[in-house]
């Protein structure tokens, strides 16, 4: 499979990649009208921030305890659950004068559920997939969280500017619904991969094993740890260039796009699963020149340049298919994707601390992403001998398979 004609002939597919898009967009239009609600109401950037991307960091709770429910559970079940309990939350957010203590329970609850089950979808996209077309599904379903990012925030913002907040909410919560019946009428009511077995029990046991796995191991830290750092860069946009930030974060979505694409659809396996390396370290080597307070044009070329190294999740994630059992697949991409998730809010949050002992301003906040560019580097070089061992024609130790 190596055409985007071939990979969306699959009807199941089709339907995935619209879910993935509904849903994104809901996500971001809600994101910001949480944040607005927030710092209308408290004046703090920390607990805006906190309010629009500290979530994820609840996925750390669901993962530990359930996150073989995405293997456990039906997939089209699994997701139904996901999706239904994220739009009854953005219902009871839209609640005009909701106490902020049910606000931030609320903007839990998606995190645990997601965390225990949200590992279907990339699983049941390995499963209904030829294993040649995975890493261009991936790459696909990558575009469509990259693109809707972009789309439901600008789109939000504009909403705003005739809408309440509470008509967003319940615009988020339409979009999901649509969501929930694509998935009951459109997918197929595929079986468990695993079964009889404790959530709980289970999903200590594979955790073990993915994490206590040498071969396993490192694809998971690179992927999560390297990132982390350079979203901390990312997270300093704002103080380095004030209103005009919105034009780093967009060249950044679009070197993030072109990197997929190219890598996803044009190189063949060898090719790109060489390029990791280079990847790896061309997402931190550009913004090294921020020590050099570069300008608005320069500073936008270089984040775009650093952005299209985010394709280095692609081949990594090809290897860790090959290193894994399907049974255990959705815990698997969930545990990825919740290391992923926190990865980058503690990356923006040791950016922004970082920056504040630097001082204040641009240039605090240009050298405050030279340094988190430096820690990428040095851990992407550490993590490199871990990497050999997954590489291809390279034996498989003990405790890599789940």
């Amino acid at each position: 499979m190596k055409t985007y004609r071939q990979l969306f002939a699959v009807r199941e597919f089709r339907v995935l990649f619209l879910v993935q898009c509904i849903n994104i967009g809901a996500y971001a239009v809600a994101s910001l009208a949480l944040g607005t609600i927030t710092f209308a109401a408290t004046g703090s950037p920390v607990l805006t921030a906190l309010a629009m991307f500290g979530a994820p960091l609840m996925r750390i709770v669901g993962q530990t305890l359930f996150g073989s429910g995405s293997d456990l559970v039906r997939p089209r079940t699994a997701l139904v659950l996901v999706f239904t309990t994220t739009m009854v939350s953005d219902l009871l957010q839209a609640i005009p004068g909701l106490p902020w203590g049910w606000r931030f329970a609320l903007l839990a609850v998606g995190p645990l559920i997601t965390s225990a089950l949200g590992g279907s979808m990339m699983a049941l996209v390995s499963d209904i997939l030829p294993p040649d077309g995975f890493i261009l599904g991936r790459a696909t379903m990558n575009i469509a969280v990259g693109g809707m990012q972009i789309v439901g925030y600008g789109v939000g913002g504009l909403l705003l500017i005739t809408f309440t907040t509470t008509q967003l909410f319940l615009g988020a919560a339409g979009a999901l619904l649509l969501a929930v019946v694509l998935l009951r009428l459109g997918l197929s009511d595929h079986p468990p991969r695993h079964a009889g077995a404790s959530v709980v029990r289970r999903t200590r046991e594979v955790n073990r094993a993915l994490l206590g796995s040498r071969v396993i191991r490192p694809l998971y830290l690179t992927m999560w740890v390297p990132n982390g750092l350079v979203v901390g860069c990312e997270a300093l946009f704002v103080p380095f260039a004030g209103e005009r930030a919105g034009y780093l974060f967009a060249v950044t979505a679009a070197g993030m796009l072109l990197g997929d694409v190219v890598v996803g659809r044009f190189l063949p396996v060898a090719v790109r699963d060489r390029l990791i390396g280079p990847l790896r370290l061309l997402l931190a080597v550009p913004y090294l020149a921020f020590f050099l307070v570069p300008s608005l044009p320069c500073a936008a070329a270089l984040a775009f340049v650093a952005s299209i190294g985010y394709s280095a999740s692609l081949p990594l994630q090809e290897r860790l298919v090959t290193h894994t059992e399907a049974r255990a697949r959705g815990q698997v991409f969930g545990l990825q994707g919740t290391g992923l998730m926190v990865g980058q809010a503690l990356g923006a949050l040791v950016g922004g601390t970082v920056a504040s002992v630097l001082g204040t301003g641009p240039v605090a906040a240009a050298r405050a992403m030279g340094v988190m560019a430096v820690a990428s580097v040095v851990v992407s070089l550490a993590l490199t001998p871990g990497l050999r061992r997954s590489r291809p024609g390279a034996a498989v130790l003990a405790g890599a398979r789940t």
